[in-house]
């Protein structure tokens, strides 16, 4: 549901528009209380704005065969989302969808147009967005291709630990589902958990439901450092 409620200061687009500009964003911006599990946007839905997260935690993904899904990025507060849309063909190459409640704020695409021609310093920062997008994808293709199954799961662990930080009992602060990892990492639920169950036995990690420990990170950048043998 929409909810005006903005400091004007939090998200992306506030932090690198103009001051002055700020007004017209209060005007022109909406504010959206999501629950966990919606569906901000969707894989093939036309492009008519751009989403800024100022708290909660998304899960990008797009449709992988008939029956499973690929996670191309986990989202925070402070990241953008829908830019990916805006190309030749204007929708969506992917969908995003909460993985906790989650407030984010949206812009329609003509009141982005004119933010970009009128803030250089927002241009810039979302061209530099673009840019590190398109390394981390590269980099993940790479791995995708090239890494052993147990490589990709156990980096998928640290990079899901690094980007959302850990909570007072050292556990990764977000809850997130075996098969959410399993995406990501580009295996299947049987996989990661037979693998879980390997690194809980030798307490590399420690798992209760969707919350996840890591005790032992040197063993497990081992696993991600081990050679494909194929």
């Amino acid at each position: 549901m929409p909810d005006n409620s903005c400091d004007l200061t939090s998200c992306f687009l506030c932090k690198h528009c103009l001051s002055d500009w700020k007004e017209l964003i209060a005007i022109k911006k909406k504010t959206l209380q999501l629950k966990k599990g919606t569906i901000i946007f969707k894989e093939g839905n036309p492009v008519e704005g751009i989403y800024f997260i100022t708290s909660g935690s998304v899960k990008v993904h797009k449709q992988w065969g008939d029956q499973r899904e690929l996670i191309v990025r986990f989202a925070k507060a402070g990241d953008v989302l829908g830019h990916r849309g805006f190309g030749a063909t204007q929708v969506f190459p992917v969908s995003a969808t909460c993985l906790e409640d989650s407030k984010v704020c949206y812009i329609p695409y003509n009141f982005l147009q004119a933010t970009l021609q009128t803030n250089p310093v927002f241009t810039y920062r979302l061209l530099q967005v673009y840019a590190i997008e398109l390394q981390n994808a590269e980099k993940r293709m790479r791995d995708l291709a090239l890494m052993e199954v147990k490589s990709r799961i156990a980096q998928a662990l640290l990079e899901i630990a690094s980007l959302f930080g850990t909570d007072t009992e050292q556990y990764i602060s977000i809850p997130i589902s075996r098969q959410d990892i399993a995406s990501y990492a580009g295996t299947t639920y049987e996989t990661v958990f037979k693998l879980f169950t390997n690194l809980v036995a030798e307490d590399i990690i420690t798992s209760t439901g969707k919350r996840i420990k890591i005790n032992n990170t040197i063993a497990l950048q081992k696993l991600v450092n081990e050679p494909n043998i194929e």
